[in-house]
């Protein structure tokens, strides 16, 4: 939303922040409480398949869209490090969740989200995030198709039921171009560990209204979760963004969404999202505390903090369509 103003943030203030969160023990690591998650998710996965037969279809769906939701939250927390210091453990440690579970790609996403999108934040040269839509929700509307410029919010909302294919296919595209094999052999054991074995348990029509009942939960659940983070915020060129501290950018970027526990939990911590940029390496179960403090140094020195509820962050999503 290029109409914020411009914020008075320094390095300086945010060393002041860092100090306090520092302090109150918010950016140490959770190698416990991430642990219990990464079990409870592989213990429900042994679940679906011992009771399988038991359950109906639809329901079943669901709750694999649960467990496979709880898999990317988890997954993305593993790649920040929030549980474990060692990056090349972490790497390993996401693939049962990331390539068996989700058939995603560790290190696109790692490449991708860690890489490129938290260091340059809505940078239209750099984040590629923010060229969704073949740049719709960059000024002027800088992407080339007059098709999607035509249909853009049609196209926009209706993606949002394609998010976890999309997903898949960027995954597989990324580790053949980088030729990471090793990778690539563990996504495709998705399929047949998966797939193969609801085959072998349930009716052909029944593994087909699994799987479509899946999927068509778990990519709107993704997609209208992600998309609260940024898009519709402020959108800097690569010249603008240099001029900015760091601090700055990210909170000019970012949006916060209101809500309490439940919120932190069905957006899997994103709802902070000014917080987690700041702090990727927070565990998302420190967030919320995160959040307070952040607020505390937004009002001392009257920095802009952008916090909607979600259906104010969609309604703003969508005008920035129709313009």
């Amino acid at each position: 939303m290029n109409q914020i103003q411009k914020s008075m943030a320094t390095p300086d203030i945010f060393d002041e922040l860092k100090t306090k969160v520092r302090e109150a023990g918010l950016l140490q690591r959770v190698p416990i409480r991430g642990s219990i998650e990464m079990v409870a998710i592989i213990a429900s996965m042994i679940l679906i398949f011992l009771s399988a037969s038991l359950w109906n279809p639809i329901l079943l769906g669901l709750f694999m869209s649960l467990v496979f939701t709880r898999a990317v939250f988890v997954s993305h927390d593993i790649l920040h490090t929030q549980y474990f210091k060692d990056k090349a453990l972490s790497m390993k440690l996401s693939y049962p969740f990331s390539a068996i579970i989700l058939s995603n790609s560790s290190s696109w996403w790692d490449f991708k989200h860690n890489i490129n999108h938290h260091t340059w934040c809505n940078v239209v040269e750099k984040d590629k995030d923010i060229m969704a839509l073949d740049g719709a929700f960059t000024p002027n509307n800088k992407g080339k198709n007059q098709f999607i410029k035509k249909h853009q919010q049609a196209i926009f909302w209706g993606a949002m039921f394609f998010m976890y294919f999309a997903f898949i296919i960027q995954s597989y595209h990324f580790v053949l171009q980088r030729k990471k094999y090793w990778e690539l052999m563990l996504m495709l054991l998705h399929w047949p560990l998966i797939w193969g074995t609801l085959l072998y348990m349930l009716p052909f029509r029944d593994v087909l209204i699994v799987f479509f009942t899946l999927n068509f939960t778990l990519s709107p659940w993704l997609a209208f979760g992600f998309i609260t983070n940024h898009l519709g915020c402020e959108v800097f060129d690569l010249e603008q963004s240099r001029k900015l501290s760091w601090m700055e950018l990210q909170m000019r970027g970012s949006r916060s969404l209101i809500g309490g526990v439940f919120t932190h939990w069905f957006y899997g911590g994103l709802n902070t999202q000014i917080e987690h940029h700041l702090f990727p390496k927070a565990p998302r179960f420190k967030l919320l505390e995160v959040q307070k403090m952040t607020k505390e140094i937004a009002h001392k020195y009257n920095l802009f903090y952008f916090e909607t509820t979600p259906l104010q962050a969609y309604l703003q999503i969508n005008n920035a369509l129709k313009k």
